[in-house]
């Protein structure tokens, strides 16, 4: 696989791409544990929203237009943990996003509001009506809902659009089903984007999240061949359950939330280099950082795909090698931080 067109990149654009992921906030947003009666009514979007991808941006869009012409609040409702992760019938899947920053999107999208429930035994037992009902109890009269054509709710998923429809008819709002979003003929999904990102095309998966793609994680000590070599190397452990893009090389986008670097990006266990670690990693190389970053939590946004994993026969070409990925992040990226908090 080649690098994309379109490189390379301006300081100016590394602190866009920062930004459409939301990540040069203060501060994570937190559990939306929303409790304010919105006594106009609402009109809700709802769903797990995991990657809030392009299709999930265009319902919350229509949710919020909605909402203003009703004279009414736009409010997001979520689940903490994805229903998937609670159902054994459903399989869990690796998080596109967690929680935190799941809430953070959603807010970036002009909604008045989100709330987080908390997805337990309990609130997976409500009947469809019971789970509207509690809905109302939370947030006020319920004037719309908006929701994918193929969404299911209420215990075991006995509830679907027309349920949704009849439900609307019978307790005084719109149900508002919304035909799946398509791109290049296919469905916009967090299922497809993980498909993606599983064969390290991350460039295509940012294509359908409207971002790039990131995952966070907190700098541990590492093995020090990067420094070595004579360039600052970031060894990021990430949360088992986040979805990481296919072993592999990547040019990639680093923040603290207050500065970026350019990178190149190793996942999974370097192949020269066997025996010390069993589990999956990121190390990344961060080009114009000087400084000390243990302990520290990083966000790394997937920007291309450069090259597979493979050993090499000596150090010698292993630098050789790697010091031509930093070259390449160097002249089409980046050759320096740049600052990105507000």
């Amino acid at each position: 696989m080649t690098p994309a067109s379109g490189y390379p990149l301006s300081p100016l654009d590394l602190r866009s791409l920062v930004r459409e992921a939301e990540l040069a906030c203060d501060a994570l947003a937190g559990r939306g544990q929303t409790q304010v009666r919105h006594g106009d009514g609402v009109v809700v979007a709802i769903g797990a929203f995991d990657g809030v991808h392009l299709g999930h941006r265009d319902l919350i869009a229509t949710c919020v237009e909605d909402a203003r012409a009703r004279d009414a609040s736009a409010v997001v409702v979520t689940f903490d943990p994805d229903p998937s992760e609670l159902l054994a019938n459903m399989g869990h899947e690796a998080r596109l996003l967690d929680v935190p920053d799941r809430v953070r999107l959603c807010r970036s999208l002009d909604v008045d509001d989100v709330l987080v429930l908390p997805f337990d035994h309990e609130l997976a037992a409500l009947s469809p009506r019971a789970f509207l009902a509690m809905l109302e109890e939370r947030l006020g009269p319920l004037r719309a809902v908006h929701v994918g054509e193929n969404f299911r709710f209420g215990a075991h998923g006995a509830g679907d659009v027309r349920t949704l429809e009849a439900l609307g008819r019978d307790m005084g709002f719109d149900a508002v089903p919304r035909p799946l979003y398509r791109r290049d003929g296919e469905v916009v999904s967090s299922t497809r984007i993980r498909a993606l990102l599983a064969e390290g095309r991350v460039a295509e998966a940012a294509a359908l999240l409207g971002r790039c793609h990131y995952v966070r994680g907190t700098v541990a000590h590492g093995r020090g061949e990067g420094t070595s070599f004579g360039f600052p190397t970031a060894n990021v452990e990430c949360d088992s359950l986040v979805c990481m893009p296919s072993e592999g090389v990547y040019a990639c986008i680093v923040t603290d939330g207050v500065h970026a670097w350019p990178a190149a990006a190793n996942v999974g266990k370097p192949p020269t280099f066997t025996g010390d670690r069993d589990s999956f990693f990121l190390e990344a190389n961060l080009i114009g950082f000087e400084g000390d970053l243990y302990g520290s939590e990083l966000s790394v946004l997937f920007v291309e795909w450069l090259r597979a994993s493979r050993p090499f026969s000596s150090l010698a070409e292993l630098e050789r090698v790697v010091l031509g990925n930093i070259d390449w992040v160097r002249c089409n990226i980046g050759a320096a931080g740049v600052e990105v908090s507000s």
